[in-house]
């Protein structure tokens, strides 16, 4: 293994990060060399082959077991894949040190609580990237291009921001509220029968009804029943009526307007008799 600076297993995450840290600001520093050594890149530029890399990166980063654990084969992913995004865009190796520990930075400080950050997160990603483009000794140095940043931008934005939530659903615990609401002078459960308050109904308690009085009852609601259904029916007679005697206005007025304008025709004089001839 190489053991290098900022260099932690998974195991060592929720032991670096508590489980209930708040969202905070953080300030950014130069990372250059900080996770990734020289000797460590010429390793992992020995072979293409995928899964050569991640075996390199397994080894330097303490996830040996990566291919049983999910959360270390997680970010054995995003290791790799930052690898990869270096090496397209023909980073050199102080550049591809470096944004590695960018992506790193990020998404320890994604994971170090469960309360959503992605605000801090990406200003934090910013304040990264300008403390790695603007030469400003020694709180800045002018790594990355204005182009390079673009991309790296780009990139990370459409990549680790867009599984952000998913890190942090992996990663971290998830946080349950339970209210417990107590009154005062109300008796707890561990106070005896001789403190506890006796609550009476307001109501006056009411005896259940004979048989003799259920029957009564159930005879008046037949009947209201009866009365209601009766109300209904002549209600319901009574309309159909009315609209019945609408219908047959309505028909009767359209065959009169149909007869007016068929009468002209039926009724027109024939033509006049011509005269006879004369003997």
């Amino acid at each position: 293994m190489i053991p290098t600076e900022g260099t932690s297993s998974l195991s060592s995450f929720s032991e670096q990060f508590p489980l209930a840290v708040k969202p905070k600001r953080h300030k950014a520093k130069i990372l250059v060399w900080s996770d990734l050594t020289v000797d460590a890149i010429d390793r992992l530029n020995e072979s293409l082959n995928p899964e050569y890399i991640k075996n390199v990166l397994a080894d330097i980063f303490y996830l040996d077991n990566w291919k049983e654990n999910s959360k270390a084969g997680i970010v054995l992913d995003l290791y790799y894949h930052t690898l990869q995004f270096a090496r397209d865009k023909n980073f050199s190796k102080e550049k591809t040190s470096t944004f590695f520990s960018i992506i790193k930075e990020i998404f320890q400080v994604c994971i170090e609580t469960p309360f959503g950050n992605l605000d801090h997160t990406f200003l934090y990603f910013k304040d990264l990237l300008h403390c790695h483009s603007v030469n400003h000794p020694p709180y800045s140095i002018e790594l990355f291009t204005p182009s390079e940043v673009r991309k790296i931008s780009e990139y990370t934005v459409n990549t680790f921001f867009r599984h952000f939530k998913m890190y942090k659903y992996a990663f971290t615990a998830q946080i349950r509220l339970d209210i417990n609401l107590s009154y005062e002078g109300m008796p707890t459960p561990s106070q005896s029968e001789e403190d506890t308050i006796e609550i009476k109904s307001p109501f006056p308690e009411t005896e259940e009804p004979s048989e003799l009085e259920k029957e009564v009852q159930d005879e008046d609601v037949a009947k209201a029943k009866e009365d209601l259904r009766n109300l209904v029916m002549s209600i319901l007679t009574e309309e159909a009526k009315k609209i019945e005697g609408k219908v047959e206005d309505q028909v009767h007025a359209a065959v009169e307007v149909l007869n007016s304008k068929i009468d002209p025709y039926i009724n027109a004089p024939g033509k006049q008799e011509g005269k006879g001839k004369k003997k």
